[in-house]
């Protein structure tokens, strides 16, 4: 298996290049030159696997060869292994052949986990394997650091670096990132929005010329390959849980950067009948007014109750893009150029070819809390903001009630109590036993300007010799 980039250019990278490599060199995204594909027949027989043995099913094609096959399912077998519920990803009933796949049982309370536990063990292996030392820059919106930090912190081969808005996330996301101490994390609050911060990861990835002699920038947000491969598997979980593959199935995603519901289009191409994706947004909408209406023109950055999703600039629709223009670099480099300066417009065609599989709704900050507090009152559950929004997509935009509809929970409600008292629940959600004392621990983070300078100068002076 082979990886290209979006934009057309280099040569194809192999599996192992790929997970070590960020943006490819022409600013592109890694895709595979082919997915797998399976029969419903071959889906029907992973009926009865546990987790981990599905996920070695899909994934192992994907590395195919990179990593033999005993050592990738001990990787799987440890990424999984902190997880707090037996069936990893649990899918609960709340409605009318309706679902919520809840995500958030890894150490993180959140879907990150799910990729990079994963991502952690992986590069683990990797990197003890060729003796090389590298440098993780990710941003996060709020999720992403503290589960990028939590499967690679005990990596000893990686300096890890995490960037997040500073007073844009919750406090919990925050404290779940800036409580861990270890000579090799550092926590980075810079001024700015989420989309100030990934751009000064995807600068900095470009040119790398800050970092000293013989260590490279490695990828922890969703542009890596293997955070996307890895989400995949519980699409298909899901799908088997409730009858298919001879039943399709429709899923709800709250949706930033793009990477979870792009990783539901890869189980769909890869032969998993699925029926619809609804793109769930907040006020910063830009997707659902792409989808809706070929508006992909940038806003100013709203700050949400649903802060994991505040985000303009969604990588991974590049990804999408990709499959949309017939693969077609030229094109997707152009089209980015177009959105940079806000001016991007989608053809006719490559519309209703998304159109085809994807619905998209916006669900504001009433919308969502009146939807939490709905819901509790309704069905004693409990939704995080992000997953009510998710919810209320998924019941504006379902097209077929006899198709089961699942809505994507990618937190746990602890980690947004705003939100949640906002609805009117009467205190604030309880943390699980291992995170209990959250609040009482000491917190370690710098507070920089979004300056590339100083940015890549504490980098460069952090790196452990």
């Amino acid at each position: 298996m082979k990886y290209i980039s979006t934009r057309g250019g280099g040569q194809p990278k192999s599996f192992e290049e790929v997970i070590l490599t960020g943006l490819a060199p022409d600013g592109g995204l890694y895709v595979p030159e082919q997915l797998p594909q399976f029969s419903r027949q071959e889906i029907a027989s992973w009926s009865s696997l546990s987790y981990q043995e599905l996920a070695l099913k899909i994934i192992s094609p994907f590395v195919d060869g990179a990593i033999p096959e005993h050592d990738l399912q001990k990787i799987i077998a440890k990424s999984y292994s902190t997880f707090r519920h037996d069936d990893i990803a649990p899918l609960v009933k709340t409605g009318d052949n309706e679902w919520i796949l809840e995500l958030f049982h890894g150490p993180t309370l959140a879907f990150k986990d799910f990729a990079l536990q994963f991502l952690g063990n992986l590069l683990d292996y990797t990197l003890e394997k060729r003796q090389q030392k590298v440098v993780i820059m990710g941003a996060t919106s709020g999720d992403t650091g503290s589960a990028a930090i939590e499967g690679c912190r005990r990596c000893t081969n990686i300096d890890i670096f995490i960037l997040h808005p500073h007073e844009r996330v919750s406090e919990v996301q925050r404290r779940q990132m800036t409580t861990v101490r270890a000579d090799n994390i550092h926590n980075i609050a810079m001024h700015g929005n989420f989309d100030d911060c990934q751009n000064m990861v995807k600068a900095s990835f470009s040119d790398q010329s800050f970092l000293p002699d013989g260590r490279q920038l490695v990828a922890v947000n969703s542009i890596n390959w293997a955070r996307i491969m890895a989400q995949i598997v519980y699409y298909f979980w899901a799908s088997l849980k409730l009858g298919g593959p001879d039943q399709a199935v429709s899923f709800s995603v709250p949706t930033g950067n793009f990477g979870d519901i792009f990783a539901g289009y890869l189980a769909h191409k890869m032969g998993l009948p699925i029926a619809q994706l609804v793109i769930a947004t907040n006020q910063n909408d830009i997707l659902h007014r792409c989808i809706s209406r070929n508006d992909h023109t940038t806003r100013p950055l709203e700050q949400s109750l649903a802060p994991s999703m505040d985000i303009m600039i969604s990588s991974n629709f590049e990804r999408l893009l990709f499959d949309l223009y017939d693969r077609d670099g030229a094109v997707i480099t152009q089209l980015m150029a177009d959105a940079k300066v806000g001016s991007m417009q989608l053809t006719e065609s490559a519309l209703t070819r998304a159109q085809q599989l994807f619905s998209s709704y916006r669900c504001d900050d009433k919308g969502m809390v009146d939807l939490i507090r709905k819901t509790y009152e309704d069905v004693d559950y409990l939704l995080d903001p992000h997953t009510a929004i998710g919810l209320a997509a998924a019941r504006e935009c379902r097209a077929d009630f006899d198709t089961p509809m699942v809505t994507l929970a990618t937190a746990h409600p602890a980690k947004f109590p705003d939100a949640v008292k906002a609805a009117g629940y009467p205190k604030d959600p309880e943390l699980p036993d291992h995170l209990a004392d959250l609040f009482e621990r000491e917190e370690y983070f710098t507070t920089l300007d979004n300056d590339s300078v100083a940015v890549q100068k504490f980098i460069a002076d952090n790196i452990s010799v």
